[in-house]
């Protein structure tokens, strides 16, 4: 180790006070390593970048799991949030998922106190420049100012700040986020050590003056009475909720968009990253979907006094000048006064191929990445990571195995084992495809799990609360409410199941589509008496209608969890299994999967690969077995 590491010893630590940082330096403190934190500013901890919101559509369920296992962010947009709502109320329960709009100061107060009363914990204001690395192994982090930090596990957690360039149209500077700089010394330190880096690119809306806004003439949007909390901690949420509003783009606006392409940054090509498809520029809108004549744009306050306007909708890179056009033709915003620009952002990132399912570098032990260093955006994606990492860097800690989350189990799962098996981008240097890199952020959606019937916001706490009281995130507050849960759930099911009504169960009458038991199991005198929340009646009038479905589906993903369950070795040589397809040979050889099922979840793998990779497992394994009982 080199000499100039001196004490600051810490077991594990966390660059970067973003949504990642903080679920991964919270959880690595809670279950008991000696955790620090840096990050440029202490004040800036948690700060919501872009939209002022939590959850959305695939989101919310990713939010709830984080709460289910122990994490904050549930509990955070509860205690700021201003205005809730449950998105696809028209569709099943499987795919409607919680949103709140947040008071964004607030919010990141919540977290940075949070942050400050966990034990173990310590922050430090610095600039991270090296990973100081021996024998492949992390050994400390060196700092701008001079300090070095030795640990045994770091979560890189940069957000946008990596090699970070900003653009207002043909205007660049260097920086991470609104007057903050970016981190160039960091990127170069991954690179030494031998990692792969890329750029992604995303852009921001306008912030208005609210009180330069005419909302008195748009349709309001208003929030859920009553609202429902995230956290399963959280019993009701009782202030008042603000106002948004929605307006709409015209034929002017997509005129003036159209005219000015060759100014804005992203569609121009000053950047090299690719607009995001999922969240993309109002001029990518104007041009993509031609035969529209209008857009929605929802005006969404900052916090809870209604000072600022945030423009969800008109994400943009285009120069001030036509920013400022673009507004004085939105209904609502004629006369708004621009409080910040809108701004695209480009950033380096490590495609995620690079990663083992616990999200642990493969090159580097005890280098952990989480967040948009792995290619994906929001920080609802963020904080899943970000809590995994935390928990399996203090792990590594410990020697304790890793704690992995299936795509049956999680929506996280689904989004840490997409991000280590798709990515397949065009290079437009090399004139080839690149293996697992991505050609725009990753985004979750309900669309993207196959389990999702059983992967709902609902039930979140019943899939993961017993994982994180494993783990030692999950306190004794929690586990008793949720098994107090679970013993309602069980008594009001044993009465549905026990208490007929023209000539069946309830329970069965719950099952049945479109009948009103569910609607009017509340005022039922045995549920009034025993007093059954409104969590534990949505449990179960949720199975009920889902149970057939589910039984279904338990038998269809039987199969699939055999190859979940059969592991290929990380050091496999594709090369010498003969009757492999050179191409698959190539894919498996880039993407190194951890298991058969998520060699199978490569694109370009076919089922046939996977037999071959099978039998050659088992002659391997056999092969091995002899080997290990000659050498005893």
């Amino acid at each position: 180790m080199p000499n100039r590491i001196k004490g600051n010893r810490f077991d594990c630590i966390v660059i970067g006070g973003g949504h990642a940082g903080v679920e991964a330096a919270h959880a690595a403190a809670k279950i008991g390593a000696k955790t620090c934190l840096i990050t440029i500013d202490k004040s800036k901890i948690a700060q919501m970048s872009c939209n002022p919101a939590i959850g959305g559509l695939g989101k919310g369920q990713i939010v709830r799991e984080i709460d289910a296992l122990g994490g904050l962010m549930g509990l955070a947009i509860d205690a700021t949030g201003i205005q809730f709502r449950t998105l696809n109320r028209s569709k099943g329960e499987a795919v409607q998922s919680p949103r709140a709009q947040a008071d964004r100061g607030k919010y990141a107060k919540w977290m940075q106190q949070a942050l400050e009363q966990t034990e173990n914990l310590t922050i430090i204001e610095a600039i991270a420049t090296e990973l100081i690395t021996e024998n492949n192994k992390v050994r400390a982090v060196s700092c701008k100012d001079g300090s070095v930090y030795q640990t045994e596990t770091v979560v890189v957690t940069p957000g946008t700040f990596l090699g970070g360039m900003m653009y207002i149209g043909s205007d660049r500077w260097a920086g991470g986020r609104i007057d903050e700089p970016p981190s160039v010394e960091l990127s170069q330190s991954l690179k030494r050590i031998g990692l792969e880096l890329g750029r992604m690119a995303t852009d921001t809306t306008p912030r208005l003056d609210a009180q330069t806004c005419d909302l008195d003439k748009l349709q309001e949007q208003s929030g859920d009475e009553p609202p429902m909390p995230f956290s399963f901690m959280t019993e009701r949420i009782e202030r008042p909720q603000v106002l948004c509003w929605i307006t709409y783009t015209n034929e002017k606006i997509h005129e003036l968009l159209r005219g000015n392409l060759h100014r804005a940054a992203l569609s121009s090509g000053q950047m090299r990253g690719t607009d995001p498809r999922y969240c993309p520029s109002v001029e990518a809108k104007v041009v993509r979907f031609a035969d529209k004549k209008q857009h929605r744009i929802f005006l969404e306050p900052e916090e809870d006094s209604i000072k600022t306007i945030y423009c969800n909708g008109i994400f943009t890179s285009m120069p001030k000048d036509v920013q400022e056009q673009m507004l004085r033709l939105l209904p609502g915003t004629e006369n708004a006064r621009i409080i910040h620009y809108a701004y695209a952002i480009e950033y380096d990132y490590c495609p995620p191929i690079q990663l083992k399912s616990n999200l642990e570098t493969k090159k580097m032990s005890g280098l952990f990445l989480a967040g948009q260093i792995n290619g994906t955006s929001g920080y609802e994606e963020a904080g899943g990571q970000g809590i995994i990492a935390g928990i399996n860097a203090a792990r590594k800690m410990q020697s304790k195995e890793p704690i992995v989350l299936g795509r049956d189990q999680a929506y996280i799962g689904v989004l840490i084992d997409d991000l280590l098996t798709k990515g397949i981008a065009g290079d437009p240097e090399r004139g080839k495809e690149r293996l697992g890199t991505l050609d725009e952020p990753y985004r979750m959606f309900t669309s993207r799990a196959e389990y999702r019937l059983s992967l709902r916001a609902d039930n979140a706490d019943r899939r993961l609360t017993q994982i994180g009281k494993s783990v030692g995130l999950v306190d004794q507050k929690r586990w008793m409410r949720f098994q107090n849960k679970l013993k309602n759930i069980d008594k009001l099911k044993s009465y549905l199941a026990n208490t007929h009504s023209k000539g069946l169960s309830l329970w069965e009458q719950l099952r049945q589509p479109n009948n009103t038991t569910g609607q009017t199991l509340a005022d039922s005198p045995y549920v009034k008496k025993m007093g059954f929340g409104r969590y534990v009646l949505q449990s179960v009038i949720i199975d009920a209608k889902y149970e057939g479905y589910l039984a279904k589906q338990k038998r269809l993903s039987a199969g699939f969890r055999t190859l979940e369950n059969k592991k290929i070795p990380l050091d496999l040589d594709y090369k010498r299994i003969v009757h492999l397809r050179t191409e698959a040979k190539e894919k498996l050889s880039a993407f190194r999967p951890g298991t058969l099922a998520q060699a199978s979840r490569i694109s370009g793998i076919t089922p046939a690969d996977i037999t071959v990779i099978r039998i050659y497992l088992k002659k391997y394994s056999v092969r091995t077995n002899k080997r290990q009982e000659r050498s005893i």
